[in-house]
């Protein structure tokens, strides 16, 4: 799973993947019109895994985990717009879903590209941008369909070429209208025909706000009523700040200013639900590994992830409540205590399972 961070020039968005990912990476005024991509590899934060690890005390575990990247290129100004290259698209569009960095602090030593701080502003203008990036992969794209509908059924894709142009239709309608493509009720037939576009606009995106130390921007402000969507703030300075320190430090800062929990690993959460993403365990003294998966995948597309001969040679699995294992010490208790029940290849995995498969090839 990759996550993209993008965001107009000193909204902070470095700043913001340096807390997110714990790094160091230079941030100047205006860096974010240099194209550079930054990337790193995040673990989520699940108290579930480090309890299982310490029942087990294994020799290796492995957390599910996040890929941020930090993309810079993005220009604006008063009169031109966003203003995004081609080759900044596509670096745009490898990524999964996407993280919009919008400033929401005030800093007279950081100038506004716009000139004054207005979220709102800033939100509708990328937006806008990515509607117009789909729009015209559409247009392009029908013409050429167009040219080979007027060919007649003489083509053997005429059937196939005009079920793609209708759909098309369709969604530049939308579009036209503002309406990004995640907000729209696709089939899976669909879906799976507009995959290989890549449209910006039907990336699963969290707006977060970036705020000032004093975390006095109210969300409520945001309206922001897209599916696939949410919205979320993090001081991105004072969190930078903070995961750099070592332990007593960071206690001491946090208490400081009264921070029970640092934003980041919330925002680190939100992003891996924000890709309906969830995570089931697997467990033993040589390894207790954290898996990511679909929410609600099937029991045999999880043995997959695993490793192929799983799903290939499935025979059943013992699913385990991660509550009832804690409860128990063990599996082998939770097993002796009738804790567990054993599926098939369709029992629909739920977040916090813990699977012991079955499998012969």
């Amino acid at each position: 799973m990759r996550i993209g961070l993008v965001g107009l020039p000193n909204s902070g968005k470095t700043t913001v993947f340096n807390a997110l990912t714990r790094g160091d990476i230079a941030t100047t005024s205006y860096s974010s019109t240099t194209l550079d991509v930054h990337t790193a590899i995040v673990d989520i934060p699940d108290k579930r895994f480090n309890v299982i690890v310490e029942l087990y005390a294994p020799k290796k575990v492995t957390p599910a985990k996040v890929e941020y990247s930090d993309i810079g290129g993005l220009r604006n100004d008063m009169e031109q717009g966003v203003s995004i290259s081609g080759e900044h698209l596509g670096l745009i569009c490898t990524n999964d879903a996407l993280i919009h960095v919008v400033r929401a602090f005030e800093d007279e030593n950081i100038a506004h590209p716009l000139k004054t701080i207005n979220p709102q502003r800033d939100i509708e203008r990328l937006d806008t941008e990515f509607l117009l990036s789909d729009l015209s992969k559409i247009e392009n794209r029908m013409v050429k369909l167009e040219s080979n509908l007027k060919r007649g059924k003489v083509l053997p894709t005429y059937e196939s070429d005009k079920e793609e142009f209708d759909i098309l239709s369709t969604i530049r309608h939308h579009l036209e209208a503002n309406t990004p493509i995640r907000d729209l009720d696709l089939t899976e037939q669909e879906k799976k025909q507009l995959r290989g576009f890549q449209f910006l606009s039907s990336k699963p995106i969290m707006i977060l706000l970036n705020l000032g130390d004093e975390d006095d921007f109210d969300v409520a402000n945001i309206t922001y009523s897209h599916k696939h969507s949410t919205i979320a703030k993090i001081c991105g300075r004072l969190e930078m700040d903070i995961v750099n320190l070592n332990e007593e430090d960071m206690a001491m800062f946090m208490e400081e200013y009264n921070i029970t929990e640092l934003s980041l690993n919330r925002i680190i959460k939100q992003s891996y639900l924000l890709l309906n993403q969830m995570t089931f365990f697997t467990v033993g003294r040589r390894e207790v590994r954290a898996w990511e998966a679909p929410l609600n995948a099937m029991a045999a597309i999880c043995a997959g992830i695993i490793h192929s001969d799983m799903k290939r040679g499935f025979i059943r699995t013992e699913v385990f409540n991660y509550q009832d294992v804690l409860k128990a010490g063990s599996i082998k208790n939770a097993r002796a205590q009738g804790k567990y029940h054993v599926e098939g290849k369709t029992y629909l995995v739920q977040d916090g399972d813990i699977l012991l498969i079955r499998f012969n090839v």
